[in-house]
């Protein structure tokens, strides 16, 4: 099941707003063979102004915008789907895991651990502080609902860049001490198939896969607003991800931050749509169950 949430922190109406339907006019659906959850127009921010109180753009649009996203994403997993969720920014996450069950682990793959607050944000957007605020380290005016949302030990943290600035470093010392971290460098020596069959293995209880595209090495994927060198390429990628797609804990799954106004000709879209499908249909058998 594909449902679209073209939710954009900035306010600006960037070009992840436009992704999830590039992704289906580039065939993604058809390729799923995937049931259409339809869109979240709610899940939309048109206020750009930075709330004095919280630092956060558009806090209030937000906290709309989870409550939209929280109500349909519980629908369908209530219903027995897994949903597809396509972003937008990382600012739907906090909507999402609103409406996941207790105990849930996330897997998150990112470039960036997003554990930022309305302080040190330098953007305030949403998408700089998503993984701090369903810690319960971050500002609930991006959620709502106060408390953690996903218990820190639960989380995953993967393919993230090692701090280089004084930003990151600043955001490095955010960082819950319960999550669990793996850097793209460790994530390469270590094998990115060891890693996403090792984490997919371990535990039986309910799990969330977020990616987010700026993860993969800009020398394959220069389509994103944020881009970090040093990160996998593409099959190490699709290494990593096919088996936490694909096993039975999975209760759904989300991708984010492509920016089709970096794409002009839809190259980078289509090779995403390649890639997911690699990752989500099983050879001989159809698509998995995470794309229904």
């Amino acid at each position: 099941m594909i449902v679209d949430a073209p939710l954009d922190s900035s306010g600006a109406g960037r070009g992840e707003e436009r992704a999830p339907a590039a992704l289906r006019r580039a065939g993604l659906r058809e390729a799923l063979a995937a049931d259409d959850g339809g869109r979240i127009d709610e899940a939309r921010l048109r206020d750009p102004a930075r709330d004095p109180a919280s630092g956060v753009i558009g806090a209030a649009g937000l906290v709309r915008a989870g409550g939209a996203i929280a109500a349909r994403i519980g629908a369908l997993i209530a219903d027995g789907h897994r949903p597809l969720v396509l972003g937008g920014d990382c600012a739907i996450l906090p909507g999402i895991c609103r409406a996941l069950p207790p105990a849930t682990d996330l897997w998150f793959v990112d470039a960036h651990p997003d554990f930022l607050d309305g302080a040190t944000s330098p953007t305030g957007e949403a998408a700089d502080m998503d993984l701090s605020v369903v810690t319960g380290n971050g500002p609930t005016a991006a959620v709502g609902p106060d408390g953690t949302l996903i218990e820190p030990g639960r989380v995953h943290l993967l393919g993230h860049r090692p701090a280089t600035d004084e930003s990151s470093r600043v955001e490095a010392a955010r960082i819950d001490p319960a999550i669990h971290p793996v850097t793209a460098p460790e994530l390469l020596r270590r094998g990115a198939a060891t890693v996403g069959a090792g984490l997919a293995a371990d535990g039986d209880g309910p799990a969330w896969l977020h990616l987010d595209l700026d993860v993969v090495d800009p020398r394959d994927l220069p389509a994103v607003t944020y881009p970090e060198p040093d990160g996998p390429r593409w099959a190490d990628l699709i290494a990593l991800v096919t088996p936490l797609a694909r096993t039975d804990r999975l209760l759904g799954m989300s991708v984010t931050d492509l920016n089709t106004d970096e794409d002009p000709d839809g190259r980078h879209t289509r090779r995403v749509v390649e890639v997911l499908t690699e990752m989500l249909v099983s050879r001989g058998s159809g698509p998995s169950s995470a794309s229904r």
